[in-house]
């Protein structure tokens, strides 16, 4: 029965957790940390970081550094990962079409929302477009050559992209799929993971924390007893090393903040560019101007999923959509080449984001 091992290994988390609080508690001698106490470690194949500002002793802080770790753990391994045979996605697109079939606590919440979004935007986000992606050479399914497929075979994949093929039951939390579909849930998994490492910190009454699993963050509260803001970065939509091309402020809200761009996961054919982000609508990658798109919201899932759909629609379609609902929005667009030949860009962002910003 798919979900089980889900609940125990949290079941397991919350215990360390409560071990570490008592801890943290029952010591008149507890340490007090001037600084955020950081630790960071690797899943959903990246990496992730934890900062929070706490009076924790040493044991404490070490029994919630393994809580994550295991909590991280069984999201991607048991869980979410298109690249485990054995976990609870691999396995979910193995079951028979028109059968209903029982999905954990975890997946059950992250195809609900997935859906959701994939609602409200039209298409332009869909969990389905995993036969796209390997189509194109960006999934576990490598391609040989990196060169455009055929009509018959794009044609084929797109076939099999259609979020509507997915019936999710709520209550009973089961599954069914109305259609030969897979389901890939990269684009949504991450900012879930970075909500549920928040949700644990705050069990333990930790509500100063900045959180990030491959660049989703929730931000919460101040850095230090001086009340300095988490200051996040916007990064500059170029491939290669690392660059920030703006920098926004919390405000000591509590946030999450998501982000996606076509700079880092591309390849080149004949001079063409063709970027990991597939337009679920067309089955192709996308070639508007929209470089890069970060979202905030109060749920890093959501932001997460937004934050592709934006990406997909193009900043006109994108930005029309985020203030329709006052949603928090920053857009970076390719505006043509600088005179040393850099790329130029220009920036655009909703109503709802102003509050962030610097100026």
């Amino acid at each position: 029965m798919i979900g089980n091992f889900g609940r125990v290994s949290f079941a397991l988390t919350f215990v360390l957790l409560a071990l570490g609080y008592l801890a943290l508690r029952d010591d008149p001698e507890a340490t007090v940390y001037s600084d955020p106490i950081r630790f960071d470690g690797y899943t959903m194949g990246t990496t992730y970081s934890v900062q929070y500002a706490a009076e924790l002793n040493p044991e404490a802080a070490l029994a919630l550094e393994s809580a994550v770790a295991q909590l991280l753990a069984t999201l991607d391994k048991e869980i979410f990962s298109t690249y485990a045979p054995s976990s609870e996605i691999s396995r979910l697109s193995q079951v028979p079409i028109e059968t209903p079939v029982e999905v954990s606590v975890e997946m059950a919440v992250v195809l609900q929302e997935a859906l959701r979004v994939s609602s409200e935007t039209q298409g332009a986000f869909d969990v389905t477009v995993a036969p796209l992606v390997n189509l194109w050479g960006f999934g576990p399914q490598r391609k040989i050559e990196d060169a455009e497929p055929s009509p018959e075979n794009l044609g084929n994949a797109l076939s099999r992209v259609n979020y509507r093929a997915l019936e999710l039951d709520i209550d009973k939390l089961t599954l069914m799929r109305t259609s030969d579909v897979a389901i890939d849930l990269s684009a949504i998994a991450k900012g879930y993971a970075v909500d549920r490492v928040a949700e644990l910190l705050e069990s333990a009454e930790i509500y100063n924390y900045f959180v990030e699993v491959g660049g989703e963050l929730r931000i919460s509260g101040h850095k230090d007893e001086s009340m300095r803001g988490w200051v996040p970065a916007i990064e500059a939509p170029l491939s290669g090393v690392s660059q920030v091309y703006e920098i926004f402020l919390s405000r000591g809200d509590s946030i999450a903040v998501a982000g996606s761009g076509d700079y880092r996961n591309y390849f080149e054919v004949d001079g063409k560019r063709y970027s990991h982000e597939i337009d679920p609508r067309s089955g192709r990658p996308i070639s508007h101007t929209l470089a890069a798109v970060t979202v905030i919201d109060e749920s890093a899932m959501r932001a997460d999923a937004l934050a592709t759909a934006y990406m997909i629609m193009g900043v006109e379609e994108a930005e029309a959509a985020a203030n329709a609902v006052s949603q928090a929005a920053y857009f970076i667009v390719r505006a043509g080449v600088k005179p040393s030949g850099e790329p130029r860009f220009e920036s655009r962002h909703t109503q709802a984001f102003s509050r962030y910003l610097t100026q």
